[in-house]
């Protein structure tokens, strides 16, 4: 029952930053921060195990690794940037929010131009 600790310390979070906005409204990103990096922590390992997962299932079905790690970057940067994305609008910054957001999803475009470039092959290939 993962999910209950995870809930628990965001809720547990969730009361702290309540009760510090009153006092010391500074130290909420902190909190949240703090928050956000032990969640992170406590599903790490189940990260490293679907990953594990997912090159098994590659190198069985012949799939090149280089496209199964050009997903993962692009996940783990979709992650990043939705949780740098979540602590900028917790703090009232909507415009630095969008413009992380704008950051990260051409980034994930660029890298996966190999992607994209393996498929149009493929496709011209099967085309007459």
């Amino acid at each position: 029952m993962d999910i209950v600790k995870i809930i628990g310390v965001g809720l547990i979070a969730l009361v702290i930053i309540v009760l510090l906005k009153q006092y010391k409204p500074d130290f909420v990103i902190y909190v949240s921060l703090i928050a956000g990096a032990i969640i992170l922590f406590m599903v790490l390992d189940k990260l490293t195990g679907i990953v594990e997962l997912l090159a098994n299932l590659s190198n069985k079905a012949g799939i090149n690794n280089q496209f199964l790690g050009i997903l993962l970057k692009i996940t783990g940067i979709a992650f990043l940037t939705e949780f740098a994305v979540s602590i900028c609008n917790d703090s009232g910054e909507t415009a630095i929010a969008n413009k992380i957001d704008l950051g990260g999803k051409i980034i994930i475009i660029a890298i996966s131009i190999p992607i994209i470039s393996a498929l149009l092959e493929l496709i011209i290939k099967i085309l007459p």
